[in-house]
């Protein structure tokens, strides 16, 4: 083992990782870690207990056979051998407990651990979910990472039992003779070398899989999720999916095969080391029972102890491999973990303004995605006033969506500032100014929950049978598909879980219009929310809601010009600025971008 390896396993950072995972279980199984600490001690001093029955056993039966009084002398064997049996019934029980104590805290801490995953992800900036490097750091975290904090408490537990055997063993066996202690030692160095050479590199081969491996999933996922169902089917894909999953699982097969094998290479060389210093001492112990200097029962013992001892170094040993191993695979975990959010929070928060008085004003924003060069809004600057019904329209990339999701502290802008009654946004605690949007995205999200349900996550303070929940249906037209549902509101919705009901993408639309009319907000924002409905049903549906925001301030995004013409003003997006805006009628006059799109459209209806 060279030193920087040794300088690695003893590294602040592999130690800091193995404290911490030790600071996991000791937060959620804290009483479960004591008892297996317990069941340690006992289980550690069984192995000398019994080995020292049964060479009384041995001993028993040796002076037996030359006793004339043999009902006596088989008597005491008996006893003994009752002895030795009770010991072994009572290690078996401590084995068995051991196991359900340490069952029980795996499951607790397992369990634990995804759910600081599932926080970590929500609680990550948006900007997360567009870099490739954060689905590799979550996948090395979901992987392996939830059961490393209890293997690290197992392989301490683990170590200490054996410590305690170790130690027992080592004393006895000194009485014996001292290179016996010593032999331990060369019979268990070999594998611990091979252990820590390639847990290194089973952890750099894992890292380098990562993205492999994610591919590989993203292909399992398109032939059998049903999101992608109809057109595997109508394109035939299938055979080419099953190729390319079937090709990247071959090449990380084929690395870790690899791997495998020269481990197993390597490993059959150390067992074989051990093997030759085993029977070696073996021989030494065999020739000193024949030349008179200890008995049969001493023979029996001292082997056994020292083939005991032996297991015991080598198990320590590989305990602190173990940690080694652990240390490495729970630095994805915390690497993980320790990621922050680029959406700052302020030390001394605001109350947000309820009800806003002046309005919301952007002031010369712009902004652009993480590894990317181009601008998506450059420079924008204008005002909503506090019950305003404002459109954005323009082109596909033009940033409509992108001013939305900044409205909303997703993101943060790169300059300039978003102001509410004037009070920079990041000056408002981030839950609380959330609270204040509702916002369907053109992307609105299906939950395979009940249709009350569905509905009701937009706002989650009422419970599942409020009356506000089917008011809502109704505004979106929401109703009349819950109507038809074998179970009504209580349907499940999609095909997920059994008795669910599939909807059409204008039905699920109208659902997720209900989550956003049930929430009690001050602001609305639709990013077209109506684009599976037709015309006809979007401009009847804005209407409708044009009565329900009344009072509120509203931004939705269409790319049908007539259904702009609801807002009071219109804002025309184009290359990241806002080129036009008015009413419909002043910027038809205007004879600019928003009148040509509007002749285009009302064309091709004709």
């Amino acid at each position: 083992m060279n030193a920087d390896k040794v300088k690695t396993i003893l590294s602040y950072k592999s130690l800091n990782n193995l404290k911490r995972a030790f600071g996991i279980v000791r937060q959620c199984a804290a009483q479960w870690a004591l008892a297996n600490g317990i069941m340690v001690v006992f289980q550690g001093l069984m192995p000398l207990v019994s080995l020292y029955l049964i060479k009384l056993v041995i001993e028993a039966v040796t002076t037996g056979m030359t006793e004339p009084d043999k009902k006596a002398a088989f008597i005491r064997i008996t006893v003994l051998i009752v002895a030795v049996g009770g010991v072994n019934v009572l290690s078996n029980l401590l084995t068995s407990l051991a196991g359900y104590i340490q069952e029980r805290q795996s499951l607790l801490v397992t369990d634990y651990v995804f759910t600081k995953i599932h926080e970590k992800s929500v609680q990550v900036d948006l900007e997360y979910y567009e870099n490739p490097k954060y689905y590799d750091s979550l996948h090395l975290a979901q992987q392996e990472s939830p059961g490393r904090p209890t293997q690290v408490l197992n392989n301490i537990v683990q170590m200490i039992q054996n410590c305690i055997t170790l130690f027992a063993m080592i004393g006895l066996l000194i009485t014996f003779h001292w290179a016996i202690a010593s032999a331990l030692l060369l019979a268990v160095l070999p594998g611990l070398f091979v252990r820590l050479r390639f847990s290194h590199k089973l952890f750099d081969l894992q890292k380098k899989r990562a993205k492999l491996e994610r591919r590989a999933y993203y292909f399992n996922w398109l032939l059998t999720g049903d999101y992608h169902a109809k057109e595997l089917r109508l394109y035939n894909l299938g055979k080419m999916f099953i190729t390319q999953f079937s090709r990247l699982r071959k090449e990380i097969r084929k690395e870790k095969l690899s791997l495998h094998k020269k481990r197993m290479f390597a490993e059959l060389g150390a067992q074989s080391a051990t093997i030759v210093v085993i029977f070696s001492m073996f021989g030494f112990i065999a020739w000193r029972t024949v030349i008179g200097l200890i008995t049969v029962g001493d023979l029996v013992m001292y082997y056994q102890a020292f083939q005991r001892g032996q297991t015991a170094f080598r198990s320590v040993l590989t305990s602190i491999a173990g940690l080694y191993e652990d240390s490495l695979f729970l630095n994805n975990l915390f690497e993980f973990l320790d990621l922050q959010p680029k959406v700052r929070r302020p030390i001394n928060p605001v109350a947000f303004p309820v009800p806003i008085n002046r309005g919301i004003q952007f002031e010369n924003v712009a902004f652009r995605y993480p590894d990317s060069p181009r601008h998506v809004l450059d420079n924008i600057s204008f005002e909503l006033l506090p019950g305003e019904h404002i459109a954005l329209v323009g082109e596909n990339g033009s940033g409509k969506t992108t001013l939305v999701k900044l409205l909303c502290r997703l993101y943060d802008p790169l300059q300039g500032a978003i102001r509410f009654d004037g009070i920079p946004a990041w000056d408002f605690e981030l839950e609380d100014l959330r609270a204040q949007f509702s916002v369907i995205f053109q992307d609105f999200s299906r939950y395979h929950l009940t249709a009350s349900d569905n509905i009701r996550l937009g706002n989650t303070a009422i419970k599942t049978h409020d009356r506000k929940i089917q008011y809502a249906a109704e505004q979106s037209g929401a109703d009349k598909v819950i109507e038809k549902l074998p179970h009504g509101y209580d349907t499940f919705l999609g095909k997920w879980f059994e008795e669910g009901e599939e909807l059409s993408i204008g039905e699920w639309q109208k659902i997720a219009l209900a989550r956003a009319f049930i929430r009690d907000s001050q602001f609305i924002l639709l990013d077209e929310p109506t684009s599976a409905l037709d015309a006809k049903a979007e401009y009847k549906i804005f209407q409708q809601f044009r009565k329900l925001a009344a009072g509120k301030t509203t931004v939705f995004i269409s790319h049908r010009m007539a259904s702009a013409r609801i807002a009071d003003r219109i804002l025309v997006l184009d290359n990241g600025t806002i080129s036009e805006q008015g009413s419909h009628d002043q910027l038809m006059k205007q004879d600019g971008v928003y009148a040509r799109m509007f002749r285009l459209q009302a064309e091709h209806y004709i």
